[in-house]
Formats: structure tokens, C-alpha cells, sequence
């Protein structure tokens, strides 16, 4: 061929010859970013969940609830007999504690030491007279069998009606003595229990009469608190109602400052009817030595609010499910351990709390995985690729040479 011809063609095929390859290489080139988008983007929206292991235990139940501290037994103290306020015990202020006994304060004992003696005056008079009478009855006695008469003496002539007067004004000046000592001790005003004072109302040199307030006290033995318990709570606990019933155990804590003190009490009885307003049943709570005079603990003050956890029934064979793994409707998402694809559980709450819910059903056995994620948009039967929390997953070993099996936690 001829060299001119040859050269000519070849300059004709060589951009046709360019073309060709410059288009197979970016067929080529093109496709690799594709397919590792495509890859990518697989990968994105593969649905991954973290789960938690669930295993059926024998869960104890508790019921929490809230109440005021009360003393158990508070009166108004009030004298008994009237007069002026002579001396006021150092043990007689507001929020100071007395023993049962303690003189709290005295009345003037003037006006009933003078009665105590005007009263023994008197039963000197009274006895002085019927020992005249009895002697005057004797002797008119002596007089009839002197003067021979047959038959007995009526009581006229034994002078026996004035004995009797005689005997009845000693009985009476002894009981007005007695009254009048009484009155001279009451004019002392003890302490009926041991206690403390709530307020006083009365200072030295008042007058008072019987039923005047002279303050408010109350025994410190122990306190008591009311727990409100709903219908639902009701089915945990087992509760006292009768003498014998045994006591339920209760831990306390001060609800101002949670965590700080706690205090057992037993709850020994109810009030026995429920309130018309809320439909709740009051619980009384019983907290011995409230203020720690004996056990050294921190005192719990009259009126004060605490927090009480009550421990009751025990569920047996139930599973723990954390509350933020229940989606709407009491359903919760359970991931096969084996396939891992995704399937709906609708439960039924037997025992629940803030954080978490306590359920018995027979479809959820030991070793069954819970979805922990929220998956609003994952259909059932999906495939799931679990998230392992480094921090939190641990290996657990089954035992023996069997196959080792991945705790998962949310």
C-alpha cells in the first residue's frame, strides 16, 4: 500500500481508535462509584438495634407511697382544780421532752393546804362526836337493864339513830379531807406519759380554772404515719386487720432530702374504710423511738413528710422489661436470637414502676433477645444487625465445652 494512503488512514482511525478506548475506560470507571454507593448505601440501611438479654426470675414487688409524721397520742393539758400559777417546770417550754410524772408546772398550794386542814379539823369534830355518841349508847343500855326490863330496847331508847348520824358525819369529814388532799396534789400537774411539749400557753402568775389550756403535749414512745394505698397497691401487700395479724415492714425516708436518713416502721393496722375522696385506704405505719433517743438514729420531727417503701408479694417466674423498650400499646419488639429478624409482643403488666415493667408470658423464655432501639418504621420479620455496646456486653459462658453465647445491654 501506499505509504501516503496508509498514512492517511491511520490518522483517520486514530481518533476513532481514541474514542473507543477513552469511552471502555469511563464505562469502566463509572460503574466502581456506583457500585460502592450502592454498597454504602445497603450497609446505611441495614436495621440496627441494640438488645438486651431478658430472663425469667422471681421479682419482688414494691409499693411506694407517702405520708406525714403524727404523734400517736396528743392532748391539751389542763389543771383540774383552779388557782395561780406559782412555779413552771424548766421541762414545761416549747420542745422540751419529761418523763411521765414530771411536775410541768404548780398552782399556788395556799388555799389547799389551809383546806387540807380545815378537813382534819373537821373529822376531829366528827370523831370527837361519835365517840360521845357510842359512849351515850352504852350507857342507855346499862340504864334499861337496871331498871329490869323484860324485853329488848328499841333503837330510839339505844340512842342508835344518833350513832349512825354520828358515824355518817365522820365518813363525811374523811371523804372531804380526802379531797381536799387530792386537791392539794393536783395542784402539781404531771406529765401523764412521757413526751414532749407541742406549745404552752400559760406563764407564772396566771390564773386558771379547772379546764383552762395550759399547752399541748404528746408521747414520744412512737409515731405514727398515714399511708395512702390505691386499688392497684392493694394487690401487692397484705396488710394487718386484725390483733393478730402479723406487722408489714416499711423503710422510710425524709422527703425534703431523700436518701439522706431512712427509718423501718411497721405498719400494724388500717384505718378500715376508704377514703370517700380518692377511694384509697390509709395504712397506719408505726415508727418506735421517732426522735433516736435509744437507737442514736436522726430524729423524725412530728409533721414531717417521708417517703415509705413497702415491700410486698413476690411474683414468681416473670420477666424485667425496661420501660423505654415499650413502644404504644404495650408492645414490645423481640429480636430471634438465632435468625435475627424482628417480631411484635403485645404484654400484659402484672407489676410496673418508672423505669420498668414486670410481665409473665409463656412466649418470653430465658435467653430471649429485647429490642432496645426505637424502630418505629421496621416491619416484622426484618432482618436486624445488633449493636454491641463495648461497655456494657460481657461474655457468657453457657458451661462445659458448649458454644459461647453474647450478653447484650441496651
Amino acid at each position: 500500500m501506499d505509504p501516503i494512503i496508509r498514512a492517511k488512514a491511520i490518522r483517520a482511525l486514530l481518533p476513532v481508535l481514541i474514542l473507543a478506548v477513552g469511552g471502555f475506560l469511563y464505562s469502566k470507571l463509572s460503574k466502581l462509584p456506583v457500585e460502592e454507593e450502592k454498597k454504602e448505601e445497603q450497609k446505611q440501611n441495614q436495621i440496627k438495634t441494640k438488645v438486651k438479654v431478658l430472663n425469667v426470675v422471681d421479682f419482688q414487688t414494691t409499693v411506694r407511697t407517702r405520708g406525714i409524721v403524727r404523734a400517736h397520742d396528743q392532748v391539751t393539758l389542763t389543771p383540774r382544780v383552779g388557782g395561780t400559777i406559782s412555779v413552771v417546770s424548766e421541762g414545761f417550754d416549747t420542745g422540751t421532752f419529761f418523763k411521765k410524772g414530771d411536775t410541768l408546772l404548780e398552782l399556788d398550794p395556799a388555799d389547799f393546804q389551809t383546806a387540807v386542814l380545815s378537813a382534819e379539823a373537821q373529822v376531829a369534830r366528827t370523831k370527837a362526836a361519835l365517840a360521845f355518841e357510842e359512849t351515850r349508847a352504852k350507857q342507855a343500855k346499862l340504864n334499861w337493864e337496871d331498871l329490869g326490863f323484860d324485853e329488848e330496847p328499841n333503837e330510839l331508847v339505844l340512842r342508835l339513830p344518833q350513832l349512825r348520824e354520828a358515824q355518817a358525819n365522820v365518813d363525811s369529814a374523811l371523804a372531804q379531807l380526802e379531797q381536799a388532799r387530792r386537791n392539794l396534789e393536783r395542784a402539781k400537774v404531771r406529765a401523764p406519759f412521757d413526751g414532749r411539749v407541742l406549745e404552752r400557753l400559760v406563764g407564772l402568775g396566771q390564773s386558771v380554772t379547772p379546764g383552762t389550756r395550759l399547752g399541748t403535749i404528746y408521747a414520744i414512745d412512737y409515731a405514727e404515719v398515714d399511708l395512702p394505698l390505691s386499688g392497684k397497691d392493694l394487690g401487692f401487700v397484705r396488710l394487718p386487720e386484725t390483733a393478730g395479724d402479723p406487722a408489714l415492714e416499711v423503710v422510710l425516708q425524709d422527703a425534703v432530702n431523700p436518701g439522706e436518713s431512712s427509718w423501718k416502721a411497721r405498719i400494724v393496722r388500717t384505718q378500715g374504710t376508704l377514703d370517700p375522696s380518692s377511694l384509697e385506704l390509709f395504712a397506719i405505719a408505726r415508727i418506735e423511738d421517732p426522735f433516736g433517743r435509744e437507737s442514736g438514729l436522726p430524729p423524725l420531727r412530728i409533721g414531717q413528710p417521708v417517703l415509705a417503701t413497702i415491700h410486698g408479694k413476690v411474683l414468681e417466674k416473670v420477666v424485667e422489661i425496661p420501660r423505654s423498650a415499650i413502644r404504644e400499646l404495650d408492645l414490645v419488639r423481640l429480636v430471634d436470637p438465632k435468625e435475627l429478624t424482628l417480631s411484635n409482643l403485645n404484654i400484659k403488666p402484672l407489676w410496673a414502676d418508672e423505669t420498668k415493667v414486670v410481665v409473665r408470658d409463656p412466649s418470653i423464655a430465658d435467653g430471649t433477645f429485647l429490642a432496645t432501639t426505637p424502630m418505629p418504621w421496621a416491619p416484622v420479620g426484618a432482618k436486624v444487625v445488633i449493636k454491641e455496646d463495648a461497655s456494657s456486653s460481657e461474655e457468657h459462658e453457657t458451661g462445659g465445652d458448649g458454644p459461647r453465647r453474647r450478653r447484650f445491654h441496651p
